[in-house]
């Protein structure tokens, strides 16, 4: 393992938080997990890759939908357990559709939160879900 990878702190479970922003606008797009594979998956190739939790296995980001995100920079916070990728997303990072995943916003004293962001593509169309 590189001798950067195995210096980040990961949980008991082996993994660790990633966030994703888009390198030009700052634009935060997603949240996801990695673990040490995922990690050197990601340097090695240029496009991030993920760990889901849900179903156990790596992921690329981008292998259903094909809206990749080729990294641009790696950094982690003083305590090296969460890593902030700045990535070039081509199409959305939100599988609902949207071009972030932070497309809901919640103004204080309103009751629900708000759609606030761009929607990029249908995920019926893209995912191929009734």
């Amino acid at each position: 393992m590189d001798s950067q990878i195995q210096g980040l702190k990961f949980d008991a479970h082996g993994l660790i938080p990633a966030i994703i922003q888009d390198a030009a606008s700052r634009e935060v797009l997603m949240m996801a997990w990695m673990n040490a594979e995922s990690v050197a998956l990601t340097v090695s190739t240029g496009k991030t890759h993920f760990f889901s939790r849900s179903r156990n296995q790596l992921w690329l980001k981008g292998e259903s939908s094909g809206h990749t995100q080729t990294v641009r920079s790696l950094r982690t916070d003083c305590d090296k357990d969460v890593l902030l990728i700045e990535v070039t997303q081509e199409g959305a990072a939100c599988h609902d559709g949207y071009y972030s995943c932070f497309y809901r916003k919640h103004a204080l004293g309103q009751p629900d939160w708000k759609t606030d962001g761009k929607l990029i593509f249908d995920p019926k169309t893209v995912y191929h879900k009734a």
